[in-house]
């Protein structure tokens, strides 16, 4: 494995793109237009698909840190000659406040070295390398030292507040000397290439204006129940996985980082999922941000839009685009060899019966703030929503674990089904002529004869990920949750344990199935949720803790952990594992009030 782990990376965000940067100071992604846009640094997928390395020439013992309700990174570089300071950040609009922030991002990404002592060489080694690595831009000097780099639609102006700068002929490489109490500031400016050049920024000063808005934006909400730092951390990282224009919140940074190293499931996650949304909407009312899970609902009901027979696509664009058919970039060699790299995501062509239920879930949960009677578009995505399942819940899917072979009957699909139908029945008063809650709880009672009779598996004593199949799923922990079955109920209860004892290890992972090469972070959370449920605070508490442990230096988790080795695998960082953590950390919270 010739690339970094993942877990060495650190997450920037502006709330319309992020970047990742390495603990040796190398920016090895960044999409800057907005999330899902092309790179113009990929070397987190090849070696060559640039990056931008910022760092002391020689080794260094390093010490990283996010400011404060932040997404400003600190890391600390000490060396035999000196200590030395680099900050990242991607920079906020000058004089952004509260929920502003993110709405008219600059797309500039600020790096200030500060001397802390002794006197110490650094190395700057910037590559752009735009169009996921496919163009090498012409550099051309400016007459005010900076640099820009033209390449297809894309240029990349860098700039510094201390010596000018000198292009070489595909990168700029050049050394200088930092002395305790020096700063030197860079900014490279992303635009267009035939758009107006980017406003000239004060690195510094732009630098203490990000700090400053991340910290007013963290100072609008306000959770003191459990697990209070990890709660808030979890919930700035998914600050920075929404996309503020829209509302949608991406599912991770990244594509095709594997489930398992030279594996080919490498999916392209830089979109918005249906099925996380009524667990999204959970996490940001736990997490006391009211706001983005009112902006996140209005975006969902314009992104479905009327409903017809097609079933409603489980995950959209950003800004609500419906097609993101999948194509593969053969020229990339994909993180530690692992092939295809993939962009766009073909799972929004199948069908997944779970979606509905967890949009009418969501609509459940915020029905006291929408009002007596429903708005014309929300009453008719809830019946329409409604209708679907009813006519549908009977035929196989892909499940929510996405799988591309066959259809299959999924536990877990035929459960959100119910959860549609028993949801839709309780918000009727509100949904006018067209709702028929009578037909629709006749349908829900004949979902849990169903699932009670098929779902359970009187040979191994558990409910199974699928109909008729004797394999535990992680899945079937959604029966608890979704108020389906209680976890008390010997039924669920044999299930749990059977789950943590064959799909659980001594580290508190929890994998999906029996084959899945690694422990899925969500799932591991799902695991304590239940615990909880069945009266098994004590368990849970030290499951909880077991996985906050498999979490980075920065408290950011990918979607998976190695189970031999502890790596981070999958895309990173992922919103479902924050979720999770948000959602799990809410439940200990729930027990002790009551």
């Amino acid at each position: 494995m010739d690339q970094p782990p993942i877990s060495d990376y650190g997450f920037l965000s502006d709330c319309r793109s992020g970047a990742l940067v390495g603990r040796d100071g190398s920016v090895d992604w960044w999409c800057p237009d907005r999330f899902d846009a092309p790179s113009v640094f990929g070397r987190l997928l090849d070696p060559a698909g640039g990056y931008w390395r910022l760092a002391p020439l020689g080794p260094s013992r390093v010490e990283r840190a996010y400011q404060p309700d932040t997404l400003v990174l600190r890391t600390v570089h000490h060396t035999p000659e000196g200590s030395v300071a680099v900050t990242d950040a991607l920079a906020a609009e000058l004089g952004a406040r509260g929920h502003q922030l993110g709405m008219n991002s600059p797309a500039v990404l600020l790096r200030v070295v500060e001397g802390l002592g002794g006197r110490v060489r650094m190395g700057l080694d910037f590559a752009p390398r735009p169009e996921y690595g496919l163009l090498t831009p012409y550099l051309h000097e400016q007459p005010d030292g900076a640099v820009v780099a033209v390449a297809g639609p894309v240029a990349l102006t860098l700039r510094s507040n201390g010596p000018a700068l000198r292009a070489g002929r595909d990168r700029v490489r050049q050394e200088f000397e930092v002395t305790a109490g020096q700063c030197v500031g860079f900014d490279l400016a992303y635009a267009p290439v035939h758009g107006e050049p980017p406003a000239r920024m004060d690195p510094l000063t732009t630098l203490a204006e990000t700090v400053q808005a991340w910290q007013a934006y963290r100072g609008l909400h306000h959770y003191d129940g459990p697990y209070v730092e990890q709660v808030r951390q979890s919930a700035t990282v998914l600050t920075g996985l929404t996309y503020t224009r829209s509302g949608a919140v991406a599912a991770a940074l990244t594509t095709s980082l594997p489930e398992r190293c030279g594996g080919d499931r490498n999916y392209d996650y830089r979109y918005s999922w249906l099925r996380d949304f009524a667990m999204t909407m959970r996490a940001f009312w736990v997490a006391a941000c009211p706001t983005e899970a009112n902006r996140l609902f209005v975006w969902a009901a314009r992104a479905i839009g009327r409903i017809g027979d097609e079933p409603v696509p489980v995950l959209f664009g950003l800004e609500g685009e419906r097609d993101i058919s999948e194509h593969e970039l053969e020229h990339l060699r994909g993180y530690a060899g692992s092939r295809p790299v993939r962009i766009g995501n073909d799972a929004w062509r199948q069908r997944q019966l779970d979606v509905p239920g967890e949009v009418i879930s969501a609509v459940w949960r915020l029905h006291d703030y929408l009002g007596e009677t429903f708005d014309e578009e929300l009453r008719e995505m809830v019946v329409g929503l409604a209708e679907q399942v009813a006519a549908t819940w009977r035929l196989p899917d892909h499940g929510m674990w996405e799988t591309r072979d066959a259809e299959r009957h999924h536990l877990s699909s035929k459960v959100l089904c119910w959860s549609a139908l028993h949801r839709a029945v309780q918000v009727a008063p509100r949904l006018g002529e067209r709702a028929d809650p009578r037909r629709w709880a006749a349908i829900r009672d004949e979902i849990r004869d169903t699932v009670l009779r098929d779902g359970w598996n009187d040979r191994i004593g558990a409910f199974t990920g699928v109909f008729g199949s004797a394999e535990l799923d992680a899945s079937a922990l959604l029966l608890p949750m979704s108020q389906f079955l209680p976890a008390t109920d010997p039924r669920m209860r044999a299930t749990i344990d059977a789950i943590e004892r064959e799909l659980g290890n001594d580290d508190g992972l929890v994998r999906r199935w029996d084959s899945d090469p690694a422990g899925f972070v969500l799932c591991s959370f799902w695991l304590v949720e239940c615990l909880l449920l069945a009266g098994e605070e004590g368990r849970a508490r030290r499951l909880f803790e077991q996985v906050l442990g498999h979490a980075n230096d920065l408290g950011l988790f990918a979607e998976q952990v190695d189970l031999r080795t502890g790596a981070q695998l999958g895309n990173t960082p992922q919103a479902l594992s924050h979720i999770g953590l948000i959602n799990a950390a809410w439940r200990f919270a729930d027990l002790s009030s009551g």
